[in-house]
């Protein structure tokens, strides 16, 4: 299970320096693609395999768009992630848990400053 941690670990670093180096057009299309996601995986029942049947449409959903090189990959990568690190039986999962909402929140239209 370590090198699972390991493994995610890597792919949430890599998810969240998409995020922050993305532009607001491609940040929104991020926040979509996530939005999406989570409107698709709300629709698949956890089963006896817990999220893994809501994991992998995630990840073959990813896999379409990183194929053509969009940045919306990312939205279902890290709703992948999410519902893995929810199921609760990694080890330091609320510490991951931490990561992945501070990276959702990334995707918030940033709040209009005064001046």
């Amino acid at each position: 299970m370590t090198d699972e941690v390991v493994d995610l670990s890597k792919t949430l670093v890599w998810t969240v320096g998409m995020i922050t180096q993305a532009g607001p057009d491609e940040r929104e299309r991020v926040a979509n693609a996530y939005r999406e996601a989570r409107d698709l995986v709300e629709q698949i029942p956890k089963s006896e395999e817990g999220a893994r049947p809501r994991i992998v449409a995630c990840f073959h959903r990813s896999d379409k768009y990183r194929a053509v090189e969009d940045i919306a990959c990312v939205g279902w990568i890290l709703t992948a992630i999410e519902e893995r690190v929810n199921e609760g039986d990694l080890p330091d999962w609320r510490k991951l848990r931490k990561v992945v909402k501070n990276a959702v929140k990334l995707l918030s239209a940033p709040a209009p400053t005064l001046h």
